[in-house]
């Protein structure tokens, strides 16, 4: 009986990998290094601070006067199918200077120390070259102007949040790039970018897209006393 449920087992599971069901793991992974491409996260700040103050948890770093926008989520080592994640335990310690050195685009401790232990630690680079090129990424990536500090809210499709980005960034096509909601609110816009920061097309991020018809954008917080992320 035992050995017919184990067969029973295996088949199954054949089946789901067969289908597609099951993703397969990429031979490479969690090889500190071993990658295909980026993926520059930019989260859209106003969205996050709502939804912490809805949980009751809001961010006083990135919700204070400051006025943000787009900020970094992160920069993300990916292979053509899943990715890599937590390719060094533990970690390498990260330097506090670093961490300062990086608030303007990524406005949370925690957060930093989170994406260099998930997501830098996979890039094969040290955590100054990892965080410098997050910098460089950003910088590779125009935000519309549109979106750059609106004083309201705004309600847009995920179709014209991309092409306002395709147009910004010559370059960049639809294929490149994927937009992510909850259930009412822009995210993230996801940028995909090769290792030398070239814009590069990216299927599988493309189809996580938000598929909702439409978003609300909130309006940039804060008194205005410092930029935010442009």
């Amino acid at each position: 009986m035992f050995q017919l449920i184990l067969r029973t087992a295996f088949a199954v599971a054949a089946i789901l990998l067969a289908t597609g069901s099951v993703p397969a793991q990429d031979r490479r992974q969690n090889q500190a290094g071993q990658f295909d491409f980026y993926v520059l996260a930019l989260s859209w700040s106003p969205s996050f601070c709502e939804v912490s103050a809805e949980r009751g948890r809001e961010q006083r770093e990135q919700c204070g006067p400051r006025r943000y926008s787009f900020v970094v989520h992160g920069l993300w080592p990916q292979y053509e199918k899943g990715f890599p994640e937590f390719c060094q335990q533990p970690s390498p310690r990260l330097d506090r200077n670093i961490v300062s050195s990086m608030l303007d685009l990524m406005p949370a401790p925690r957060l930093i120390f989170n994406e260099w232990d998930k997501h830098g630690t996979c890039s094969g680079l040290s955590a100054r070259a990892y965080f410098e090129t997050i910098r460089k990424a950003r910088a590779v990536v125009k935000i519309p102007d549109a979106y750059i500090e609106p004083a309201g809210f705004l309600t847009v499709t995920p179709d014209e949040v991309e092409d306002a980005f395709v147009t910004a960034n010559p370059g960049l096509t639809r294929s490149a790039i994927a937009v992510t909601c909850d259930s009412r609110r822009l995210h993230e816009v996801r940028i995909c970018l090769s290792k030398d920061l070239r814009f590069r097309d990216c299927p599988e991020i493309d189809q996580r897209a938000c598929r909702r018809d439409k978003l609300v954008m909130p309006p940039v917080r804060g008194d205005g006393s410092t930029a935010g992320s442009r």
